[in-house]
């Protein structure tokens, strides 16, 4: 099993910032860059040795608030940092978050590492109702329409493949490996719906030739234990398990 360390919180940084802010920014504060670098400096040396095909680092989760070149400038200062104590370690480095993340073309020719991209858009269907993402409270079809009655479409697989493969695509031009970090539909989306939309971003990432990595195993989002009210589990060894999901998982 690949380990892939990551940092969801960071001196000046934080994923869920309305929850959890900083007092400090990451981007801007000079301190806060410092103890970033001294962090993964430590872990470098730590897991010195220990080859790239088993672990890696992923030094942001979802980066946010900051400009592009601010981040890449964190980025590279990070990196340089786990270079000079590890020169083979394999990095991860997320694009710009947002519905449809957005690869850092500056970023492009780091060595050794591997964008990550998300699988969540449009979050008004893969968070239907979740209070983290400001409840999204229009229950959601697939191919998903603009608004109640409308027959336009806001979002289906051609949308998809727009905003979310194409950029992508163009940025693996200038080099880079293309990576889905994180992808999955929380458990109050209706399961149609959920797995015809997954579905449709299985095809188009299997046509990339993309790895991606499913947010969550077990859990609200997963194959195990998701507490879908409109699910047949079937037992797995004291689990419930999601036969379809893994059956969908496993076709692609």
């Amino acid at each position: 099993m690949h380990v892939c360390l990551n940092f969801h919180r960071a001196p000046g940084f934080s994923i869920n910032w309305a929850l959890s802010p900083e007092p400090w920014s990451l981007w801007t504060d000079a301190k806060a860059l410092d103890i970033f670098t001294y962090h993964w400096t430590h872990f470098a040396k730590r897991y010195k040795g220990i080859s790239g095909k088993q672990l890696s680092f992923n030094l942001i989760n979802e980066p946010n608030r900051c400009t592009a070149a601010e981040y890449a400038s964190v980025v590279r200062q990070g990196v340089q940092a786990i270079r000079e104590a590890d020169p083979d370690r394999l990095v991860m480095i997320d694009g710009l978050f947002g519905e449809a993340m957005l690869p850092v073309t500056e970023l492009a020719g780091v060595p050794n590492a591997i964008h990550s991209t998300r699988g969540y858009a449009p979050f008004k269907l893969s968070h239907y109702l979740a209070p983290w993402a400001g409840t999204p409270r229009q229950l959601p079809a697939w191919p998903l329409k603009k608004g109640a009655g409308s027959e336009e479409v806001e979002w289906d697989k051609q949308v998809l493949h727009r905003w979310c493969i194409q950029p992508w695509q163009d940025f693996e031009r200038l080099g880079a490996r293309v990576f889905v970090g994180e992808w999955g539909c929380w458990n109050r989306t209706p399961h149609s719906v959920t797995l015809a939309w997954m579905r449709d971003f299985l095809s188009l990432w299997k046509q990339t030739g993309w790895g991606w990595a499913l947010w969550c195993f077990r859990g609200s989002f997963g194959i195990l234990d998701s507490q879908r009210k409109d699910v047949r589990y079937e037992n797995w060894r004291g689990h419930k398990l999601d036969r379809k999901m893994l059956e969908l998982l496993r076709e692609f």
